[in-house]
């Protein structure tokens, strides 16, 4: 069964990669995107620790964004060492851009089953993800 979970997540990483590769964005953009749309502002080390990545290559990935003008980095006024950071107008069609590619791609990957098994798929990873790593855990279950 791991090996199988292991695959398809390689597939479906694989196609996405390709799909946002037009873009000039790639995964973590997508990831850093999203989370800054539902937290408009955040600092670089909370936002670090919601995706789960080391501060330091957040700084690159931050750094990208901010070239492309998707993000903007900002002095906090309550404590000049830290950075927070906002999405842009910008940055907010590039995720929209990018949500609509990554629904595409989801589409494409499940074609083969049913509604009612992608459902059941959904519920059954949310289980398994939420069960081994707390950030995925639904409330109340």
């Amino acid at each position: 069964m791991p090996f199988l979970l292991k695959r398809v997540g390689f597939a479906v990483k694989e196609q996405l990669v390709e799909a946002f590769e037009p873009t000039g964005l790639g995964m973590y953009h997508h990831a850093v995107l999203a989370l800054l749309h539902e937290e408009p502002r955040g600092t670089q080390a909370t936002i670090a620790d919601a995706l789960g990545l080391d501060r330091s290559h957040l700084v690159g990935v931050l750094d990208e964004l901010e070239e492309k003008g998707l993000v903007e980095r900002r002095r906090d006024p309550d404590d000049r060492r830290r950075q927070m950071v906002s999405l842009t107008p910008k940055g907010e069609q590039a995720l929209t851009r990018l949500r609509t590619l990554a629904k595409e791609v989801d589409d494409a990957f499940l074609e083969p089953l049913t509604a009612s098994e992608r459902k059941t798929l959904r519920s059954l990873l949310a289980r398994l993800a939420g069960h081994h790593d707390p950030r995925y855990s639904s409330p109340g279950g």
